[in-house]
């Protein structure tokens, strides 16, 4: 072998996929993909398949499961494991019952580590010793009104909480950065543990370290928890690095667990 051809060689071998995170996210999601692909250490493939289930496609958990299963077929096809139920509101929607039974539908149809982000957001605040929290969102009130049920379910006490009600997807990504952190600085004195930034489809992830930073208390994010929570799930990558950008919970240094 030349000089030349080892040099190819191992540089394909250090970019060698090691695990293939699959996400089931709503049809009109546009920030999730470009997010996972930018933090996402070295060794990690992230696929996605589309559902439609929010806006006008909102519907009962019961009537999506088909629609799920055959989703998590297709990244079942493309060998991911683990596999995500990714949609924060409809993870959390019908409570305990709804989202277990999305989580079965997952596991059935492709045989993989399954899990929703509402469960990777509470392993995060477990981890994080988050026990009340202020919760921002882009939603109708609504929405977050069945988020703090979920929560409560836990043992989590969502202490403060706004609903931007911005309008639809396309408003959500219209969010800034600089909104998150802003609200952050309203309520940094809200006697609360720490934050969590609810949604899959906004800008939260930037705002994290910032926020951190500022205030001296942790963030949890949909995306960033459900990173963290799918790495842990994947023995074959190891010890979960510690990635810039995505605040304390990814300081934990944690082993990956089955």
């Amino acid at each position: 072998m030349s000089i030349l051809e080892a040099a190819v060689a191992s540089r394909c071998h250090a970019h060698e996929t090691k695990v293939r995170i699959g996400l089931i996210i709503p049809a009109s999601n546009r920030m999730t993909e470009a997010q996972f692909h930018r933090y996402a250490p070295a060794g990690v493939g992230v696929h996605v398949a589309r559902v439609q289930m929010t806006g006008q496609h909102k519907k009962r958990i019961a009537a999506l499961l088909d629609d799920v299963g055959r989703a998590a077929s297709t990244l079942a096809d493309a060998r991911c494991n683990p596999i995500v139920f990714h949609c924060t509101g409809t993870s959390m929607a019908e409570g305990l019952e709804g989202e277990a039974a999305l989580v079965r539908r997952v596991a059935q149809e492709s045989g993989a580590a399954a899990f929703s982000t509402a469960q990777a957001i509470l392993e995060a605040l477990k981890v994080l010793e988050l026990r009340r929290v202020v919760l921002f969102s882009p939603y109708p009130q609504a929405t977050n009104d069945h988020e703090r049920d979920f929560l409560t379910a836990h043992g989590i006490e969502v202490v403060r909480d706004v609903a931007l009600n911005v309008g639809e997807s396309d408003d959500y990504i219209q969010v800034p950065v600089t909104r998150w952190i802003e609200l952050a600085r309203e309520h940094a004195r809200v006697p609360a543990d720490g934050f969590f930034l609810s949604c899959t489809n906004t800008t939260q992830i930037e705002a994290i370290e910032t926020i951190e930073r500022e205030t001296g208390k942790p963030v949890v994010n949909s995306n960033q928890a459900t990173l963290w929570a799918a790495l842990r799930r994947a023995p074959a990558f190891g010890v979960l690095p510690r990635i810039p950008g995505l605040g304390r919970l990814f300081a934990q240094a944690e082993a990956a667990v089955a």
